[in-house]
């Protein structure tokens, strides 16, 4: 694979549900009340339910691993979270994922990952390392 700074990775665009987030609550025994409940949500202070941030994490990954087709290829991963991903009821929450690659060097690729939710960027600092042929 020859994989040059700048390469654009194909992006996907998720729609996080309600039924989602409790199903990753399960998966992950986090069932903190405001990834369910509007009520608890605004009482701190959010605009309503906002998906976990490890489930937006882990899907801004698949853009790194579906391309490089690979996860076991992944060397490193880190994350900043920078704003939340509300999930309204009926619509909820749509994420944009997309990445650049912004270094190569000994066989190791540097991508930028980029979450976007109602305009805004969700990860900031989102990068991965990947090994490359």
């Amino acid at each position: 694979m020859n994989v040059t700074v700048g390469t654009v990775l194909p992006g996907f665009t998720a729609t996080f549900t309600r039924a989602d987030l409790v199903r990753y609550a399960g998966a992950s025994t986090d069932f903190n009340p405001i990834h369910w409940s509007d009520t608890m949500a605004a009482e701190l202070g959010l605009p309503g339910v906002v998906a976990h941030g490890m489930l937006t994490m882990g899907t801004a990954l698949r853009v790194a691993t579906d391309w490089i087709g690979d996860p076991g290829r992944v060397r490193s991963y880190y994350v900043r979270f920078t704003k939340p991903v509300v999930v309204d009821e009926l619509a909820g929450g749509e994420v944009t994922f997309s990445g650049t690659v912004t270094a190569v060097a000994d066989g190791v690729a540097t991508i930028a990952l980029e979450a976007i939710h109602a305009e805004a960027k969700v990860l900031g600092s989102a990068v991965v390392e990947v090994l490359v042929d």
